[in-house]
This record gives C-alpha cells, sequence and structure tokens, in this order.
C-alpha cells in the first residue's frame, strides 16, 4: 500500500512539474506579447493557452482568457499586428475599423515573447547557480571509456567501429570536433551527430582534436549513420570511476572482500577507464587470477580475482565476470548564468545548422515535439527537480530562437512582414500575409503532428526494449566453490 500511494504521489508530482515548467514556458512567452501590447496600445482580444477549441474561458477589461484543447503553444489575438482569424478565430472587433500601428510597435511587440523566455531562463538559471545542478562523471566528461571493435548498423550487419578504425584509444579525452569545442559528453554528442563534414565519396566525416598523454593531436574519423535514430556514431563511451556499488552473494568478488564504495585504481598494474573496458579484459582473462588494486579509505589494497561465468538471461546467455555492480558517482555542479545560457544556445545553434544544412545526417525525423517534451520532464522530475529547472531552461532558450524565425505565424514572420512593408513604403497586402499565414499554420501544425508521432513512437520502442531486458534478465547466483575463493 505504501508503495502504491508512493507511485501515486511521484505521477502527480510529475504531472504538476510538467504543467507549472512546460504550461508556464508558454505562458511566459504569451505574457510577453501581451503585456507588450498593452503598454504600446494595441487591440488585445484574446490571450490562449493552447490552440483550437476552449476548455475555459472567462472575460477582464474586454480580453478573453482561455484554456484550449491544443496544447501545441498559445497565442495573443492582436488584430492590428496579423489578420490571424483563420488560426485564431474570428475577433469581435472589424480589421478596417483598428487604427494601423507603427513599425516599432509591431517589432516590440513581436520581440518581446522571446525576451521574457530569456528573462525566464536567465532566472532559472541562478537557481541552478545558487543549488546546484546534480549530474554523474560519465555526464561531465569527454575523455574515452571505452573503443568497441564494432558498430551495428540500421539493418543489423556489423562494421568496424570508426573509432577503432580510426586509432582512438581509452583515455583519449576529446576537445573539439570539427574545430567545434566540447566540454562533456552531451555536448561531444550533440556535436558530432550534428557535423557536417563529408569526404569526396560525400560520406559523412569528422575530425577530432583530442589530448593523448598531454599530446594535442587532430584525427579524421569517419562515422556512421547506424541506430534506431539513424545519427552518426563512431562506437564509444564515456570514461568513468570504477566504484563498486554492491557485490553479488557468494560472487568472486564478493570472496575475495570486496565493499561497496571500494575504487578499482588499477588491473593488472593498468588503469581502467570504464566498465565496458574491463568487462572486454575480463573475457580475454578469464582463466586466471587477475590482480586488482583497490583504493579503500584512502589506502590501497590489491585482491587476486579470478573471473566466473555465469547465466545472465533465461535464454540462457552468458557472462564473464566477478559478480561486481558499479555505481555512477554523482556530483553538483554550480555553472554560472552566462555559461548555462551560452552553452544552451551554441547546442541550439549547432543542431539547427544541421537540420537545414543538406550535407548533414540529420532531418526533420530527429526533431522532438510535445510529447518528447513532456516525456522529458516526467522522467526528470521522478529524479531532481533541479533538473527540471534545466530542462526548462533549455525549453525556453529553444522557444525564444524557434519563434524568431522568419517564418509567417510566427513572431520572426511578423518582424519580417513589418519590414518588408517598411522598406516598401507601405503595408503588405491583407490578403496575401492572411493566406501565408493560414498556408504557414497548417505546415506548422503537420510538422507538430509528424515530429510528436516519431516521439511517441520512441516511447513505446524504448518502453518495448526496456520491457524485453527486464523480462529476459535474471540475478546472477553464484554456488560456493573452492575454485572461486580468491586470497589477498
Amino acid at each position: 500500500m505504501t508503495d502504491l500511494a508512493a507511485n501515486i504521489f511521484s505521477n502527480v508530482w510529475s504531472l504538476a512539474l510538467i504543467i507549472l515548467f512546460f504550461g508556464g514556458s508558454i505562458f511566459v512567452h504569451e505574457l510577453g506579447h501581451f503585456l507588450a501590447a498593452r503598454r504600446r496600445g494595441l487591440r488585445v482580444e484574446r490571450f490562449s493557452i493552447g490552440f483550437g477549441p476552449k476548455i475555459v474561458a472567462w472575460k477582464r477589461d474586454g480580453v478573453e482568457y482561455r484554456i484550449s484543447w491544443i496544447p501545441l503553444g498559445g497565442y495573443v489575438a492582436l488584430p492590428q499586428l496579423a489578420d490571424m482569424r483563420g488560426v485564431e478565430g474570428e475577433g469581435a472587433a472589424e480589421l478596417d475599423s483598428l487604427p494601423p500601428i507603427s513599425y516599432t510597435s509591431k517589432m516590440i511587440v513581436s520581440v518581446m515573447g522571446a525576451v521574457f523566455n530569456l528573462l525566464f531562463a536567465v532566472a532559472l538559471s541562478f537557481v541552478i547557480w545558487q543549488f546546484g545542478l546534480p549530474t554523474t562523471d560519465i555526464q561531465t566528461t569527454t575523455q574515452i571509456g571505452f573503443v568497441t571493435e564494432t558498430l551495428e548498423l540500421k539493418d543489423g550487419s556489423e562494421v568496424t567501429s570508426p573509432a577503432s578504425y580510426a586509432g582512438l584509444q581509452e583515455g583519449d579525452t576529446i576537445t573539439a570536433i570539427d574545430g567545434k569545442e566540447v566540454d562533456d559528453w552531451g555536448s561531444l554528442l550533440q556535436t558530432l551527430v550534428s557535423g557536417t563534414g563529408r569526404d569526396e565519396y560525400d560520406q559523412p566525416k569528422s575530425v577530432l582534436t583530442i589530448d593523448r598523454n598531454g599530446e594535442s593531436m587532430e584525427i579524421e574519423i569517419y562515422p556512421r549513420v547506424s541506430g534506431d535514430d539513424n545519427v552518426r556514431r563512431i562506437g564509444i563511451t564515456p570514461a568513468e570511476t570504477l566504484m563498486v556499488e554492491r557485490t553479488l552473494e557468494n560472487s568472486p568478488a564478493a570472496l575475495a572482500g570486496l565493499k561497496s564504495g571500494d575504487v578499482l585504481t588499477a588491473i593488472d598494474g593498468r588503469h581502467f577507464y570504464s566498465r565496458f573496458q574491463l568487462q572486454d579484459y575480463l573475457e580475454t582473462n578469464r582463466d586466471r587470477d587477475i590482480e586488482f588494486t583497490i583504493e579503500r579509505d584512502g589506502e590501497l589494497i590489491v585482491k587476486f580475482i579470478r573471473p566466473a561465468e555465469i547465466r545472465i538471461t533465461k535464454e540462457g546467455d552468458k557472462a564473464i565476470t566477478i559478480g561486481a555492480a558499479f555505481a555512477y558517482p554523482r556530483k553538483t555542479i554550480h555553472p554560472t548564468p552566462p555559461e548555462q545560457i551560452t552553452k544552451t544556445f551554441v547546442i541550439m545553434y549547432r543542431i539547427l545548422s544541421g537540420l537545414v544544412n543538406p550535407k548533414s545526417d540529420l532531418g526533420i525525423g530527429h526533431m522532438s515535439g510535445p510529447p518528447g517534451i513532456a516525456r522529458i520532464l516526467w522522467e526528470t522530475a521522478q529524479v531532481d527537480i533541479r533538473i527540471v529547472i534545466w530542462f526548462t531552461i533549455i525549453i525556453n532558450v529553444n522557444l525564444a530562437i524557434f519563434n524568431l524565425l522568419p517564418i509567417p505565424v510566427l513572431d520572426g514572420g511578423h518582424m519580417l512582414f513589418a519590414t518588408i512593408g517598411k522598406l516598401a513604403g507601405r503595408p503588405l497586402p491583407p490578403n496575401f500575409m492572411a493566406a501565408a499565414q493560414s498556408t504557414f499554420m497548417i505546415l506548422l501544425f503537420s510538422l507538430l503532428v509528424f515530429v510528436s508521432f516519431n516521439d511517441i513512437g520512441r516511447c513505446f520502442r524504448d518502453k518495448r526494449d526496456g520491457r524485453e531486458y527486464r523480462d529476459n534478465t535474471i540475478e546472477p547466483v553464484f554456488e560456493k566453490s573452492e575454485e572461486t575463493s580468491p586470497g589477498e
């Protein structure tokens, strides 16, 4: 009963945070338009969160406030700024009876939505700076922990991994990709997948700047488009601290006396950078005792452990292991507001550049819509509210940049039409602007529906894969044996 109550509370809490931060981001954007319009003396007919038919509405000071059924954004109905009746519905006032507004008013009202999103992002960034952002070693590093020998392509075939072919090594630190600096694993992956480099055969190509034992060098590498998401990959995983979280009963690690909190500093005198590198080493050294150097409470201890073969799935799949599960040590970082906002802008620019560049392997299918955003908020809400706040900063910077694109129906489109009219000495024909707004609204909604279906598909795929893994995996059981009782 306690678990059920906790689960219900967790779900309600996650839903509340989605409404607060995702809905709040949309509200803040529209509030910017609303306050600027009132300040500049424009007629405001409606303030809506969402599109389509209203769920609930009320009027105050001549403005209709409503929450609508389609949660794909929101709008402030400003008939003097643009004829949006095809999208927002009919208004009370006739357009011809309203006085024209100045070019300055059009630009100020249009840009203030993005300005308010940025102000909101900056305000939240001070919260992160003050209270910190929880993270792990593998998220904050650009050091390579393991280089895979092969890479599986979309069709199931395997090829030599680009990282292995290029000669990358465990312990190499990637400092830049195609001349663009990377400072954590997230920016490394985002910069790699949004790359636009091509070789003479029109195949993906990147240039990695790496630090190897204090020496900087550049390595050409040829990523392969692979995985369920069809993005550029090279076959590497991040470095990590090998800290023991727990040992399995009767396992070689348990019998050797390994404890929670032990850190593996060396194996056979070598430094190891990840659990995957360790696993690969165990596979090739399964028939002998391996020397493990352990750091415990500031002291170094040597243990000799012989790996054992265990069954890890109900189908009989086996693996070589010492029977130790490793933790992901957590830490808290305090990036300054300028660092947070600048980094978000840089990554957003790189992704957008990749989306519009024909030499990139990114496409519309890699974009995410409201379901994807809500899913991330849902998952992060169950971990730490500070991660929700950090993701909301990203949402608001994205909203600001996206809405300023010079596309009809977006704020940038309003600014474009106003600027063209200003340069031409007369406003663009109302019928042309109305037709352009309606056409691009249809295209925008079609895009949102498309990426939303992709989000839902990814969600089902991830749940399916996760369920299959859980259903097939068993807790390994080690039998007591003299052969697996190693000594100090």
